[in-house]
Order: C-alpha cells, then structure tokens, then sequence
C-alpha cells in the first residue's frame, strides 16, 4: 500500500479521498489554486502546495505542475478524484512514465472510453446492447441528416466527445436539424475542442441506470448493483438512489453482468460506471462509460458497506479486488441529493457568494454528508458550484425518504440562492414518493415543482418582525449601562413613551412590496397589525441564536439570520428574504458603512463616481452597488486620495470584497 498521494483535485471531492487516507494510515498532498488558499481540502491535508491562479485551466489541470509537486512532495501515486483530469489518458501516461502510480483505470481504457462513437463499436463487438443509431465517422451533415431520417424522430445529437450535457440537443422533427446540429457543433466545439456528433433513437420516458462496476489486475470485475439517477436538470444529476426503485431483479443481473463485459472488453482496471438507458418496455441500452469514480458513488457505499476509495487504493496497490460477486449483497436504500448553489427559477443558472450561514444536519449511520466548504466560504465562478452531497439511508426506500426529507429541512444555507427549496419540493412530490421516475420527470411535473412565486406568509412576518423587536431590545439594554444615566425611562423596554403611544412602526421589503407592520407593546410581548388580523408574539434566543417564539399560542423555533439590513427566514425546512427598511436601523447601519470599502453583499457595480487621483471627504460616495433590487451607497471612511479602484461599472462582485483603495490625506507643512 502507498504511504503518500497526491489528490489532484479539489473541494469535496478532495475531501472525500483524504478522509478515507487517514482512515488507511496514508499521507497526503493537496494542491490548491489562487481560490482555495483557505479552503478545506487544504487544511485537511498533510501537505498542499500552491499550482496556480484560480481558473482551472491554469491551476488543476496543469499536468506538468501535478507531476512537478508529486515528485518534490514523494508521493508515490495520483488520485485524480473524479473531474478534471480523472478521465484523460495523457495524464495517466505521463503518470506511468514519471514513474507515479495514476489511481485509475489504463491509459488505454480511458482512450477506448473516450470517444462515443468508438465506444459504440466496442460494445457492440462485446454483445453489450446499443440503442438503435448511426456512430459511424462520416460527419457530412447530409449523412447524419440521413440518419436521423432512418432511426425516426425524436432523435437525439450528442457529441462524441461529450459530457455532462454539452453538445446534446434533442430534435423532435426535420425542421428542426439544421439549427440543432450547428448549435449542438458549436456547443461540442467549444467545449471539447471536438464537434463530432452521433445520432441516437431518443426515448420518450427512459430511465437513467448506470451500473458501479469494479476490476483489478487479475481479471477479477464485479457489478456493485444499480443506481437510478433519472432526476435531471439540463443533462445533470441532481437525485440519485440505490437501488433503483421497481427494478427486476432479472434486469439488475444482466445489466450488471452486461456492466463487467463492457469492463472486461477494454482490459479495465478499477472503478468505472457503465451507464445505460432503461425503457419502459423493459430493454436496457448501453448509453457510455464514465471511466473513474462519480459522484453519486456514496449511495452504493451505504448499500454495500464498502468504501470505493478503499477499494481504488488497494487495486492500484496491486492487490486483488476484497469482493468477489457473490460477496455482495444490497442492503437498505440509500438517496443522495445535490446541493448546489444555484437558482432553480432561472433555469438553474450557477450562483455565487459566501456562505453567511451554513448549518446542516447532524451525521449519523443514517445521514452523510459529503462536503468541501465551511461556514465563511465563497463559492465562486471558478469552479462547479456544488456545495455538498446529502446522503441518507434507511432499512427501505420509504425510510430513506422520511430521512432525506428531514435532513433537507434541517439544512441552512444563507448568502447564496441555492436548490434546497426544489430538492425539498422534488422528493416530496406524489410521483417521487411512487418511485414513478424517469429523465423527463422535471420537465413533466414543471408546475407542481416550481409552483408560482407567493408573497410572504403572516407567520414569516411575524417571526421577522419579533426578531428586528427582540434586537431592539437588546441593544436598549447593552446601551443603557454606558449611558449618563442608566435608570432613564428612555431606555426602558416595556413600550414607555412620553406623549406618544406606546408602539413601533417595522418596516420590511418582500421582493418590490414594501410592508408596515405596527407593534405594539402587549403582555411582555407585542401585538402586530398584519392588515386586519392581529397576532400576539412573544419570544426569546436560545443559546444556538434560535428564535423561540409564540404566535398566538402556537409554539415553534425559526432561525433568522441577519447581514446588514437583510433577514433571513428559516422554518419548517423553508427559507423567505425580506429587507429591514426601517429608518431607526438604517441611522446606525449608514454610520457603520462609513468605515468599510468592501462589498456589503453580493451584487453589481452600478456606479464609480470617483476615480483614481481623485481627492474626497468622508462620507463621500465613492461606489454603488446593486443587490437584491436596491442599491447600496459606498462611503469614505474618512478624508483620502483614491490610489485604485478594483472594478468597474457592470462587474459582478463578491460580499466582502475590497472594492477600491483610498489612501489618507498627508498634509504638508
């Protein structure tokens, strides 16, 4: 066995090898990029060296740094994870040829692997069944335009090259291929450098199996049974479950020894996932081969209690596989939910920022979670923007359900807009909970999963308005010591007033609404005016910063979590933004912002009213930002020259980052 590796990737993925390393006694090296000076993979490791700016292209997947740092490092193997260069054969031969272990498949299976097409024919030479089209080399778009005539439509383009849903377009009459294929060429060309493409029998309701195979260097190969991973955004994962559900246990057989023939006819060496289409008539089709681990692999661990990465060290060590096929049995159900840092209602576009808040649920034999970032983190736009895997099990799928449901409404995230609302939504929807799944489950249910935008509950309102009155009292009472005179009625908190009523004005914004919540002072508590019904709330903070409140009797725990003038609300696995835009928080809030040049939140520069050489006074306007529909004024923290300004009008930025540089005046006498 190694006694050192080196994990050439980052993020949860990293994290995921080292912990199983440390499990085996094995020391091991990270590498990180300008972005991830901080972050976790790097402190979990034994070492890290430095590879490079941020963007990937010039940090992990610079094969020449890699190898740089595992021969100054001694590390005697690469684990690639899975991603970047996990899946490219000159990585693996430049491995062999410095001498380094690369823990993953031959160079070759990867190249066999590698292309669509020629994968095709290899698996057809081994029997392994293949959907009905045309992968031949002739790309003249007549010849496939022929193709797509014969096969019938809807057919499906796909480039050779491809992955993760690039260059994939699904065309559902002749009209529509001349647009299809140059978009889908364009699309490959850019990015895989590659515009191939083959033509496929696109099915109407199939499902997404893929088979987690295994073999060493003794020609041993076994199926570690079945994954369903049909639910999909955009040709990406975000559920997957083992085993799938309704599956014949005839079916998992031939899939899985139709899995080891596909590894076996490339000479395969460790993890793979052999991946197939499953139709309703109950035919499989061979779909491609993802020569590495993947992401889901954790919901095949909590089924078969082995560890993959275990299992990927140990064949690359030279040994023999620990399992033979009739070791391994299936044990319970396992789900995974990708949590991602996203926006479900803008057609999942990435979404970045720091992680303000993040708690999640506590891990168990039950519960996993399989993560790279901590609380303070940014995601950025570097990299994927998966924030962690959430993985449940349970004796049976209606077990692993009640747990994954759970455990969603356990998890907290705040400062970037993420899927935890759809992944909630998802997994409790009446089709999900049947195991009726399929890869068009998203678009079919489209409506039931993103239902239309509602305003803000009364109960919402209620617990934000306790929380911004519960904050004003603490402040009256830590500020009352320090005053002249401590006992002044001014700084009671029971609703004293002198010649006015004894109530409060909370102003909030719900998106554009803007909303006036009368308080007033009732029965150690107050009284909210939520237009015409009133509601009774008291409450405290426990010692977590939960807030324990009562609304008319009803008892229940939120947390709210609070970033300037923005409060989040979190309850009953559901979170709602709204803005405090209250004068009496805004005073204090504007007199904190003179003082700092960084960015308040996530947002956009709207405005640089100064520029360099530029004298200002304090208090002067020297930036503008937009961030959740309103705009946010950057003050002098004092008087100064502007000796840089960092970004410009349009750019995006990050909370918390510097924003320009103001030097101090330096008077001359």
């Amino acid at each position: 066995m190694f006694d050192k590796i080196l994990i050439a990737n980052r993020g949860e993925i990293a994290c995921r090898v080292i912990r199983t390393a440390r499990k085996l006694g094995i020391r091991t090296v990270a590498v990180y990029s300008d972005a991830d000076a901080q972050a976790m993979h790097v402190a979990m490791a034994d070492e890290a060296f430095h590879i490079g700016a941020a963007p990937a292209r010039e940090s992990y997947l610079c094969a020449d740094k890699i190898l740089a740092i595992a021969k100054q490092s001694g590390a005697q193997a690469v684990h690639p994870g899975y991603g970047f260069l996990s899946e490219n054969a000159a990585f693996a031969t430049a491995c062999a040829e410095s001498g380094i272990v690369f823990i993953g498949p031959p160079a070759a299976a990867i190249s066999a692997m590698g292309s669509k097409s020629a994968a095709k024919k290899i698996m057809e030479t081994a029997n392994v069944p293949l959907i009905q089209g045309y992968h031949g080399d002739d790309q003249n778009p007549e010849v496939l335009r022929a193709a797509a005539e014969k096969i019938g439509y809807p057919v499906l383009l796909k480039a050779t090259a491809g992955g993760g849903g690039k260059g994939m377009r699904t065309l559902w009459s002749a009209e529509e291929f001349d647009a299809g294929l140059a978009a889908a060429k364009r699309e490959a060309l850019s990015g895989f450098g590659d515009d191939r493409m083959l033509v496929e029998k696109y099915l109407t309701k199939p499902r997404h199996i893929e088979i987690q195979v295994f073999a060493d260097t003794f020609g041993n190969a076994v199926y570690l049974f079945e994954r369903d991973c049909s639910i999909q955004r955009r040709h990406q994962k975000v559920l997957e479950e083992a085993p799938a559900p309704h599956f014949p246990e005839e079916i998992r057989v031939k899939m899985g020894e139709a899995a080891c023939a596909a590894a076996r006819a490339i000479h395969y060496v460790g993890a793979g996932t052999v991946e197939f289409l499953f139709d309703e008539t109950g035919e499989f089709f061979f779909m491609e081969m993802n020569t590495r681990l993947q992401v889901e692999h954790p919901v095949t661990e909590m089924i078969t209690g082995q560890d993959l990465v275990a299992w990927q060290l140990q064949v690359a060590a030279g040994q023999p596989l620990p399992c033979q096929q009739a070791d391994l049995v299936i044990s319970g159900h396992a789900l995974e939910a990708r949590v991602y840092a996203e926006d479900p209602n803008n057609n999942f576009l990435p979404a970045t920022g720091r992680l303000k808040h993040l708690r999640t649920p506590a891990e168990s034999a039950h519960v996993r979670i399989d993560t790279g970032v901590r609380e303070g983190d940014s995601v950025t736009v570097h990299y994927d923007p998966m924030i962690a895997k959430l993985i449940v099990w349970d004796t049976d799928r209606a077990g692993a359900l009640r747990r994954l449901r759970a455990a969603l409404a356990e998890y907290q995230i705040v400062g970037v807009t993420t899927n935890l609302d759809f992944l909630a939504t998802t997994v409790a929807h009446p089709a999900y909970v049947r195991g009726d799944v399929d890869t068009g489950f998203i678009g079919r249910y489209h409506n039931d999963l993103f239902p239309s935008v509602q305003g803000v509950s009364e109960k919402v309102l209620a617990i934000a308005c306790l929380e911004v009155l519960l904050r004003r009292e603490q402040e009256a009472k830590a500020a009352a010591p320090s005053s002249g005179d401590p006992y002044s009625p001014w700084h009671l908190t029971t609703g004293w007033r002198l010649n006015e009523g004894n109530h409060h004005i909370v102003c909030l914004l719900d998106g554009e609404t803007q909303l006036q919540i009368r308080a007033d002072f009732h029965k150690g508590g107050y009284r909210l005016h939520l237009g015409e019904n009133i509601i009774e709330v008291r409450g405290e903070f426990d010692q977590h910063g939960d807030l324990l409140a009562d609304l008319n009797g009803n008892r229940m725990k939120a947390t709210v979590v609070r970033h300037g003038n923005e409060l989040t609300v979190m309850m009953h696995g559901a979170s709602h933004r709204l803005v405090v835009h209250d004068p009496a928080l805004f005073d204090a809030e504007e007199e904190a912002q003179i003082g700092s040049l960084t960015a308040p939140m996530t947002g956009k520069i709207v405005a640089v009213p100064v520029k360099v050489g530029d004298n200002v006074k304090r208090g002067a306007a020297v930036m503008v930002l937009e961030a959740m529909k309103m705009e946010y004024t950057i003050q002098a923290p004092h008087d100064g020259v502007v000796t840089e300004v960092r970004f410009k009008v349009g750019e995006l930025v990050d909370d918390g980052v510097e924003l320009l540089v103001l030097s101090e005046l330096v008077e001359v006498e």
